[in-house]
């Protein structure tokens, strides 16, 4: 039995997890030191910027999302894992926007939350025109979830 398929389909799956994983650990630390700088000086202030602390936590939530449609559609929970490598491969480029745009862009908005807090300690209504500025950044990893989500559904349709 040939697995090299599994395998590259599982390594798409595995990476998607772990670097938008990482990439949103690392931002929400980012932020997170920023919000607690902020509720030394204010308490009052700690529900404005814990929001603003968790938006780059959504891209390890699309990450573990890629990967779990991803071992579902190769059989790898609840079902035959037998695939070719060619499919394999196609479900590792499948995950490929996840794997790549994730973890860039929740550092990305990590940086732009940081900003928003600090906008956010000087002048605490100005909280809604805040959190657009990082959800701005969300929309290119939501772009990516999109088309991972639509190759990988694609894939499983083609019979190769």
């Amino acid at each position: 039995m040939n697995n090299f398929g599994v395998f590259f389909a599982l390594l798409g799956a595995v990476l998607a997890a772990l670097l938008s994983g990482i990439g949103s650990a690392k931002g929400v630390g980012m932020t997170g030191q920023a919000a607690a700088g902020v509720c030394t000086d204010d308490p009052s202030k700690f529900s404005k910027v814990l929001i603003l602390q968790l938006l780059p936590g959504t891209q390890g939530i699309y990450g573990l999302l890629i990967a779990f449609l991803t071992m579902t559609q190769i059989g790898i929970m609840g079902g035959s894992a037998d695939i070719s490598l060619v499919k394999g491969l196609m479900y590792l480029a499948a995950c490929l926007p996840m794997i790549i745009v994730g973890p860039i862009s929740a550092i990305h908005q990590a940086k732009t939350a940081v900003a928003s807090i600090a906008m956010v300690a000087k002048r605490p209504d100005q909280f809604g025109k805040a959190m657009i500025f990082p959800a701005m950044v969300e929309t290119y990893a939501i772009l990516a979830l999109l088309i991972s989500i639509l190759a990988i559904f694609g894939i499983g349709s083609l019979k190769l």
